[in-house]
Order: C-alpha cells, then sequence, then structure tokens
C-alpha cells in the first residue's frame, strides 16, 4: 500500500511520469536477465552498478548538527581503517572517534557484471570528506603519510581519494571450485554481509605486500564522512508541522517520511509512513502534522508489518532509480534495522545522480558499458518536543527525581548515534553550568580505569 501527501507531476504529467517510471523499472529488469543470461558483451565489457547512504542529523529548525559518525560503527574486523590502513600508511585524519563532521557516507558498494574475466581500476574521490574504511585493500589512499620512511611508500595519497587498481572480475560462470567460499567471515558487521547476496561478478584483489594478501569480494566497499550539505532541509515548527526544502539545483525523488514509535505507544511499536513522489528544486512544502501522523497516520502499522511494507515501497523506488531488484533488496536488507527500526523521525530520498557524481567523483579503467550510481539521503530529525521532553526529563532529574534520572538515560539511548546532538539541543534551554555538568555525569557516567 502506498500513501501519497503530494503528487508533484512530471514534464508529462502525473500519469506519464508513472509510465515512464514503470517503463525504466521494466527496462531494467530486461537488461539484468539479458546481460546474465546471453554473450551481450565481449571480453572487456562489463557494467557497474553502486549504492550507498549519506546521513545527518538535524534539529527542528533545519540546521544541521556536528555528531561523531564512527563511534558506533560495526564492520567487519578484516575491514581496514584508520587504526589498521596496512602497507606502511599512517592517516593524516586525527583519531577515528574523534572525528566530528556533519554528514556519514554510509556503505557504497561497487558491483561488476561482465561475461569475461577481466581486469578493472577504480579510483573514488571525496573532496569534501574522507573515506575511512574500505576493503578489498586499496592500491593508494588518502590523505596518509608513511608510518616508517625507511620502507616503501607507494599507496601513500595527499588527497582524499581511494584508488584499486588492476582489480581481478570474475564472473559466476568463471568461479573456480571453491572461489565463493574464500569471501571472509567474522560475527560482527550487521551492515555488511547483506550487500553479497547479489549475482555479482566476484572481485579478487591481487595487490600483495608484507601485510596483505590476495582478497576476494563480491563488491568494493568504502565509508567515509564530510562536513557539507545535502540537497534538503527539513523543518519542524511550534505546532508540529514537517516541512521539507529542496535546497539543490535538481528535482528529488522518492521522499519517504518514516515515523517510529517503540516505547510510548499504548497499542506497542509501529511504524508509520508517507511517500512524496518528487520535490522540485527550490520549492518548500509543508508536508505533515507528525501529531496527526501519531494519531492517525496513512499507512500506520504494528512495527513488524510497517517494516515489511515501507521495505517493499523502497525496493521498488530504488529498481526505478536503475538498480537491479536483487541489489535493491541487498540495500534495504543492510538498512532496515536502522532505517525501519530505530524510534524517531527521518526523512529518507533518493539524491540526483549528478549530485553524487559531484560529491563522489568516479573513474574507471576500463569504462563501463554502464555505470549506474543511486544514494539515498537520510535526514534524521531531533524534533522539538523530543529536544524538550529530554530537558524536562533532566531537570526533574537534577532536582533529585529518581524515576526522572532513569527516564531521562532511557529516552537518552533511544537518540542512539544521534544522542550527543541531541542532548546538546536540549541543554541549549539550561541555566547555567550546573545542569549542563550533571548531564553530561548522568548520561556520560565515568568509566573505572583498567588499571584500578
Amino acid at each position: 500500500m502506498k500513501a501519497t501527501l503530494l503528487q508533484t507531476p512530471g514534464k508529462d504529467g502525473d500519469g506519464s511520469a508513472r509510465f515512464h517510471s514503470l517503463a525504466k523499472f521494466q527496462s531494467v529488469i530486461f537488461a539484468g536477465v539479458m546481460f546474465c543470461a546471453t554473450g551481450l558483451f565481449g571480453a572487456d565489457s562489463y557494467i557497474a552498478h553502486e549504492w550507498g547512504t549519506f546521513t545527518s542529523v538535524q534539529g527542528g529548525n533545519g540546521e544541521l548538527l556536528q555528531w561523531r559518525p564512527l563511534q558506533s560503527s560495526e564492520l567487519p574486523n578484516f575491514v581496514y581503517d584508520w587504526t589498521k590502513a596496512g602497507m606502511n600508511r599512517g592517516s593524516m585524519i586525527g583519531p577515528k572517534v574523534g572525528l566530528i563532521t556533519l554528514q556519514r557516507l554510509e556503505t557504497p558498494v561497487i558491483y561488476f557484471y561482465g561475461n569475461h574475466a577481466m581486469n578493472v581500476s577504480v579510483d573514488v574521490a571525496f573532496p569534501k570528506g574522507y573515506i575511512t574504511e574500505w576493503y578489498p585493500q586499496a592500491t593508494q589512499i588518502g590523505p596518509t603519510y608513511p608510518l616508517n620512511t625507511n620502507e616503501p611508500t607507494n599507496g601513500i595519497l595527499r588527497e582524499s581519494r581511494a584508488v584499486w587498481r588492476n582489480l581481478e572480475i570474475v564472473p559466476q560462470s568463471e568461479y573456480q571450485t571453491g572461489q565463493e567460499d574464500q569471501l571472509p567471515q567474522d560475527a560482527r558487521g550487521s551492515h555488511y554481509f547483506a550487500a553479497r547476496a547479489t549475482g555479482a561478478n566476484l572481485v579478487r584483489d591481487t595487490l600483495k605486500s608484507p601485510t596483505n594478501s590476495a582478497e576476494v569480494e563480491k563488491f568494493i566497499f568504502y565509508r567515509g564522512a564530510g562536513n557539507f550539505s545535502t540537497p534538503l532541509r527539513v523543518t519542524v515548527n511550534s505546532n508540529n508541522v514537517l516541512s521539507v526544502e529542496n535546497t539543490g539545483k535538481i528535482d528529488l525523488a522518492h521522499l519517504f517520511l518514516v515515523l517510529i514509535e517503540t516505547n510510548n505507544a499504548s497499542d506497542g511499536p509501529y511504524g508509520v509512513m508517507m511517500e512524496m513522489d518528487a520535490l522540485p528544486k527550490g520549492k518548500t512544502v509543508e508536508w505533515q502534522n507528525l501529531d496527526a501522523m501519531k494519531r492517525d497516520g496513512w499507512d500506520r502499522f504494528p512495527l513488524e508489518k510497517f517494516q515489511g511494507e515501507i521495505s517493499s515501497q523502497m525496493k521498488t523506488a530504488l529498481v526505478a532509480e536503475g538498480l537491479f531488484p536483487e541489489e535493491a533488496q541487498a540495500m534495504v536488507n543492510t538498512w532496515k534495522d536502522s532505517w525501519f527500526t530505530e524510534e524517531g523521525v527521518r526523512v529518507l530520498y533518493v539524491l540526483p545522480r549528478a549530485w553524487t557524481d559531484e560529491t563522489l567523483p568516479i573513474a574507471m579503467t576500463p569504462q563501463p558499458n554502464e555505470l549506474t550510481r543511486v544514494m539515498v539521503g537520510r535526514a534524521e530529525i531531533v524534533t522539538p518536543d523530543a529536544e524538550m521532553n529530554l530537558f524536562e526529563s533532566l531537570t526533574k532529574a537534577q532536582n533529585g527525581d529518581a524515576e526522572a534520572r532513569a527516564e531521562s538515560v532511557n529516552e537518552f539511548k533511544q537518540f542512539g548515534r544521534f544522542a550527543e546532538p541531541a542532548l546538546r539541543l536540549a541543554l541549549a534551554h539550561a541555566a547555567g553550568t550546573n545542569a549542563v555538568n550533571f548531564a553530561y555525569r548522568l548520561l556520560y557516567p565515568p568509566q573505572p580505569s583498567p588499571f584500578e
């Protein structure tokens, strides 16, 4: 079931826009079937598909908030980061956990499809941010410096960029016995392994060094963080009306307003969703009153059913943008425990391809016959109500209310990785440093020293 509060017609009207979306949906499926079933491409031909997420957090006034996007980064231990970059490389961007930014570039993966084994080089730049995690090992990555100047310094880059040279792309028809079993495993990393569930070619990194042997995966994986804006501004006014503004130069598509309550609902955890087909460039739209959405939301379901409904709609939107159905499903499966489970209010939307190409310039050698890039923006909203509820419970807790202390800690934990910016918003209402110090001691209790 699809709930649409605003239908923005395409150039030929709404019916035509829907027709073109359906046609694109069908053509993508047909292309995928033809590519896999026939020798459509030659020995040096292939296509590449990429998906990923840009996540930000903001207050009700629409201003982006700084946060620590790497604190809760649960990835397999075999993934490289700046604590274990390998190849005599050290990071120039400072301690990993201490990185404070406005945007988190999450789980971009690049798939390859070809009928014959071949070698491909990939160069991804992130001029407004830093690449913080990656797999397989990159031939070059930056900004870096040599840890030991007496050792070879190949792989050092001064700019924010990752380069994989001469990756061996192996189609399933040419897999050697047990080759897919070589994919690395690890008990950690819930936001990693779901991306493997596609028919993409194997990617074999033949780069070798004293600290690195050949590695096999179903994709190139990388993550990052940076200080820049995405082209959507979300505001919530004093009447709890949520508005969206397209601040960019290109129309936005497939906007999903998501509201989830897990602890305060009398009828149990539930989710509500609304979809907006398009938001024209430069336009602001009052979308929904959040109170009404909680009370009688158009698409309100118990949480488990909600997750199934919105996952299906999101998959359809991603396929309409060019992903193969199994890629779209892999993306939804990767993020459904975050997008469609965590309590709060958020807007998910598809970022324009031109914006992605400008933010993450990419080059491949040889050039693919087709390069599809589908990035989803996530705007996490700390609503004025949530902000004030946290402040009021902290005030009660400071006045000696033991129940309020427990309530404050519980409310704080519900913000998850967005807790720190939510706390800063709440404490903006506090008078004096005593309240601020109390809140931080309550919500960030000192940890015992390992030497005690």
